[in-house]
């Protein structure tokens, strides 16, 4: 995850707040801190396709895996507005997305992040392998 998102970018500070203050983190303002929650979407979006455990369609292009790491990181979004005691501002949730989106480009942007993101998953490699050598008809009756 370092390569991607240090330990003191703002995405894993925020990250760590929401995790250490996960029953007050919406108490210390009056709205929903929105530069939080998006650094923390981007966070979680990232370390959700590392893990790869829900992942069953894999990106072949840079707009398949940022499609991907956006809704992921909606899906956190959504959540935090959900468990959140404080209301949004009016164009909130636009300002959160469009800033957890432009982190997640920016990941993307840097290096060779996108190609290293993308052969993390890649199977086209691997398939001749999983393939049978010699194939079983199927009996039917």
């Amino acid at each position: 995850m370092e390569k991607f998102l240090g330990p003191h970018s703002p995405e894993a500070t925020a990250h760590i707040h929401f995790s250490e203050n996960w029953f007050s983190w919406d108490s210390e303002h009056p709205s929903i801190n929105e530069t939080l929650v998006a650094g923390c979407a981007s966070y979680r979006a990232f370390d959700r396709y590392l893990g790869g455990a829900d992942l069953f369609l894999y990106p072949r292009s840079r707009a398949e895996l940022e499609s991907i790491l956006k809704r992921y990181s909606y899906d956190v979004i959504h959540n935090a507005i959900a468990r959140s005691r404080s209301a949004l501002q009016p164009g909130g949730y636009s300002r959160v997305c469009h800033l957890a989106e432009k982190s997640i480009r920016d990941v993307l942007n840097t290096a060779d992040n996108t190609s290293y993101l993308l052969a993390l998953h890649d199977t086209s490699s691997h398939h001749d392998m999983d393939r049978p050598t010699t194939p079983r008809p199927i009996k039917t009756k």
